[in-house]
């Protein structure tokens, strides 16, 4: 039996952060992964999907570049290259991590965790004897998987989205089940590099976690320059599948395509852990509850990242992370609410923090929103960037800023000036006060500040309605 302070299960983005942050404080730490280091997030995820989504966009880039005056005589792009480029990328950042792990002492176990005691753990090791280990403090970060619905048939052209990562081909005919984040992603990147999209999605719309303004430009955009056939509210019937590719009707209307991609959602991964051994039992949707800390009900237990029901999200996990390893082994720290950003790398990206106008109606709340877009900023306009806004909404009564949203280009990497000034709890006054650089795309969040009380520069005013007559 080895002994340890702390024991992590899962080596994915909330995983390793934990019992690097724990070895940091002094505690002898273990962590145990059973396939990659990184999870999900860098092997099967995240860094996958947008080292494809770059290249895509690259080669759009060069197809359109003759509208800034630059001539690319035959684009092309080779997508085996593409997939070996992505798995470069992923095996340097999993070795990264390792370093990481070796270089804070943190001990490697590669395996299938159970637990055999609230404290204690059996590992099942392929081609080695199991091993116990013990710890005071355990947290479970194990992460979710892709859901492949029953109803679909069993064959090689129907996938979920990690066998889809891992295929060396791009199919002509794409057909996506599922009209959410991971489903969008996919389907703008096979539609940049030429595929045939068909996004079958049973809501009435796409990406329907956010604003009905952000849709209509994502949707837009999608079917008109992407090219991207986008059939919702109503479902994909009569599938058939085969070594041909894939049939089916979505009200009659046929579709059909060498491959269907099931982007239907995920599911947490606790199969396989005994949680019952351990005083612990999910919830009906498979999740360990857990409290703002990450404590289970069972005591020296944390839940961390996808598999507590939270924000689906690795930087979520991540924070989560820390937190559980400080309040398992070091000084507590006193509990904020933080404010967690939602990035989409579809073409264009999307990004938001905070309330949402749509939340804020469900919730009765009074706000306020300004809105600028990219359309009049000099920097987009100069880049050939113009597609897209950002919004903020901010209370109706203290003016302070609730949230944000931004839609176009290097919409995932503007939305941070947006988390800093939502957590920071400014309110749409001051933050029109600050100085943003000129010619940049940041510009557009004091614009749209100022929008928020009428007082935009570069956007005509509102009109009054005594201005209807």
């Amino acid at each position: 039996m080895e002994k340890y302070d702390l024991i992590v299960i899962g080596a994915g983005p909330g995983g390793y952060p934990a019992a690097i942050r724990a070895a940091q404080l002094g505690a002898s730490v273990a962590i145990v992964e059973k396939e990659a280091l990184g999870g999900t997030c860098l092997n099967w995820g995240c860094i996958p999907t947008k080292t494809l989504i770059a290249s895509a966009a690259l080669y759009g880039h060069m197809r359109h570049a003759q509208a800034l005056g630059v001539s690319v005589e035959k684009a092309s792009f080779d997508y085996t290259a593409i997939i070996q480029h992505k798995n470069q990328v992923v095996a340097k950042l999993r070795g990264g991590i390792a370093q990481l792990l070796k270089a804070n002492g943190v001990t490697v176990f590669e395996g299938q965790a159970a637990f055999m005691t609230r404290n204690r753990l059996t590992i099942q090791r392929s081609g080695k004897e199991s091993v116990a280990l013990e710890a005071a403090r355990i947290i479970i970060a194990t992460g979710s998987s892709a859901v492949l619905p029953a109803f679909l048939p069993k064959a090689a052209s129907v996938v979920e989205s990690r066998a889809f990562l891992d295929r060396t081909d791009l199919p002509a005919r794409l057909i996506v089940l599922g009209g959410g984040v991971i489903g969008c992603e996919l389907a703008c990147m096979a539609a940049q590099l030429g595929a045939q999209v068909t996004i079958v999605e049973i809501l009435d719309d796409i990406l329907v976690m956010l604003d009905a303004d952000l849709r209509a430009d994502a949707r837009r955009y999608m079917e008109t320059q992407l090219k991207i056939r986008i059939l919702t509210g109503k479902p994909l019937e009569q599938i058939k599948a085969g070594a041909q590719g894939v049939k089916g009707q979505v009200a009659g209307e046929p579709v059909e395509a060498e491959l269907l991609l099931a982007a239907v959602g995920r599911q947490p991964v606790t199969e396989n852990l005994a949680l019952d051994k351990a005083g612990l039992k999910p919830n009906a949707k498979g999740y360990i509850g857990v409290n703002a800390a990450g404590q289970t009900p069972s005591a020296g237990i944390y839940a961390i990242g996808d598999v507590n029901g939270g924000p689906q999200l690795a930087h979520a996990a991540t924070a989560q992370g820390l937190l559980a390893a400080e309040h398992a082994v070091g000084p507590r720290r006193i509990l904020r609410a933080q404010v967690v950003p939602s990035c989409i790398f579809t073409a264009p990206e999307i990004a938001t923090v905070g309330l949402s106008e749509q939340e804020a109606k469900q919730q009765n709340r009074a706000v306020k929103t300004g809105k600028f877009h990219f359309a009049a900023l000099g920097k987009a306009v100069a880049s050939g960037e113009t597609t897209g806004f950002v919004k903020w909404i901010a209370d109706a009564e203290t003016d302070q800023l609730l949230g944000a949203a931004a839609i176009g280009a290097h919409a995932t990497e503007l939305i941070a000036t947006a988390v800093t000034a939502v957590q920071a709890e400014l309110t749409a006054a001051e933050f029109a006060r600050t100085i943003q650089a000129h010619p940049t795309l940041s510009e557009a969040w004091m614009e749209a500040a100022h929008a928020v009380h009428a007082q935009c520069i570069h956007a005509p005013p509102r009109r009054r309605k005594s201005d209807d007559r």
